[in-house]
């Protein structure tokens, strides 16, 4: 009987593996597709579209979770990493973005008197800070040997 045996299939390997990427290239085909961007889609092209996403997000929001204490990139990562860098602040200042919300900012006339007098007294030191705990003392140098 003609055809394969049961056991001499190989193992799939997705398109994102293939090509050594995290984004799903299959899906970002699938969005295109029904979006009707274009009536047909090159596979080179969800490719480079997923490398590009990847890259951008990782460039972004690389340790936004990690900051965060989170394991994903949600959308608020990408607004803070977008809106606080100047480049990608500009690219993309015409944008929103479901779901990311905005900068936390407090206009300083809400704040109280007490914090506002606290943060004009606030300069950055020039210097590392000095320990509150006192050091050990330290040894003397060992003596320097004299050849005669």
């Amino acid at each position: 009987m003609a055809g394969r045996k049961g056991g001499d299939r190989k193992k799939a390997v997705s398109q994102s593996v293939k090509a050594g990427l995290q984004f799903p290239i299959v899906r970002i085909g699938s969005f295109l597709k029904k979006g009707r961007y274009a009536q047909r889609v090159g596979s080179d092209a969800l490719v480079y579209l997923a490398a590009v996403l990847e890259y951008l997000a990782t460039e972004l929001a690389g340790n936004a979770p990690n900051d965060n204490k989170k394991s994903r990139i949600v959308p608020c990562h990408l607004v803070l990493a977008i809106r606080n860098d100047e480049d990608f602040g500009n690219l993309l200042s015409g944008v929103t973005i479901a779901h990311g919300g905005v900068l936390p900012n407090i206009h300083s006339v809400l704040l109280p008197k007490r914090l506002l007098r606290r943060l004009r007294r606030w300069r950055p030191l020039s210097r590392p800070r000095r320990r509150s705990s006192p050091r050990a003392p330290r040894r003397p140098p060992p003596p320097a040997s004299r050849v005669a």
